[in-house]
């Protein structure tokens, strides 16, 4: 029984290092910007804009959020 609990222990240290994930500075600009992009989104929407408002969020959801996620 102490070996398989050993067992279990070593296999999830080994995925906790394994999604050790650390943000630098471009992935932090990346969120950023895209926040910037949804918010400024939301606020023309609030205001009655139909064109630029869901232009701004599909730009800040589809490329900024996943170049955040994706660059190294």
């Amino acid at each position: 029984m102490a070996k398989k609990a050993k067992k279990k222990e070593k296999k999830e240290k080994k995925q906790s290092r394994s999604l050790d994930v650390r943000m630098s500075k471009k992935n932090t600009l990346f969120f950023g910007i895209g926040l910037i992009f949804i918010a400024a989104g939301f606020i023309l929407l609030r205001a009655g804009d139909i064109v630029l408002a869901p232009l701004l969020l599909v730009i800040g959801y589809l490329v900024f959020f996943p170049l955040g996620i994706l660059l190294k």
